[in-house]
């Protein structure tokens, strides 16, 4: 049996269960979304993203584009379609809860020089590239708004090859395209490190 096949039979399993007690985290997120994400949703590979004290709003719009597949980056396709094809609702209303209850993970050390010139670009943007200010939607300490998600403390290489798959159309959001259309590889770099360490 393939492994995506037997992770999507867990899945289903501990989605039918769907019995976890009260203030006890959901068993669906210890059993089978700590593998890739972590305990609390502290993830420590970086092709994963951080769950932990992401805001519900975002986790549970990203759960039900995984699952209706409107979300069709190639990590998505590849990690999160069968994943999260099982879902209900309220599933989807409760692990964004859990996860968005967790204390944050704290930022890593990143090159000072690479933090600096990424925290200007997040602060200020890059006006000769028509590059807005990242900070303008997602707070002044990346922490996150009604509108977009939280990327302080997120994996840097997590950050990165999303900035640079919005760039490249490979997950669907005009409005972030239009931001970081012509932000170059090096500025990618510097504001995810930024990121990263906060």
């Amino acid at each position: 049996m393939k492994r995506s096949s037997i992770w999507l039979a867990a899945l289903m399993i501990f989605v039918a269960g769907n019995a976890w007690g009260a203030g006890a985290p959901p068993e669906l997120a210890v059993k089978v979304c700590s593998t890739c994400h972590g305990a609390e949703g502290r993830s420590i590979a970086p092709t994963f993203p951080e769950l932990a004290g992401q805001k519900a709003a975002y986790l549970d719009t990203q759960l039900h584009a995984f699952r209706d597949r409107s979300r069709a980056d190639p990590h998505a396709q590849a990690y999160m379609w069968g994943m999260a094809s099982q879902l209900t609702d309220d599933v989807i209303k409760e692990l964004a809860a859990y996860y968005a209850a967790q204390p944050p993970a704290p930022g890593t050390a990143q090159d000072p020089a690479e933090v600096a010139a990424g925290q200007k670009i997040f602060a200020d943007g890059i006006a000769a590239e028509q590059v807005p200010a990242c900070s303008s939607c997602h707070g002044p300490k990346a922490e996150g708004t009604d509108i977009a998600p939280r990327l302080a403390g997120q994996h840097r290489e997590y950050l990165a090859a999303q900035i640079l798959a919005f760039k490249n159309k490979l997950r669907a959001n005009d409005v972030m395209h239009e931001n970081v259309k012509n932000i170059t590889d090096e500025q990618i770099r510097q504001v995810a490190a930024y990121l990263a360490s906060q």
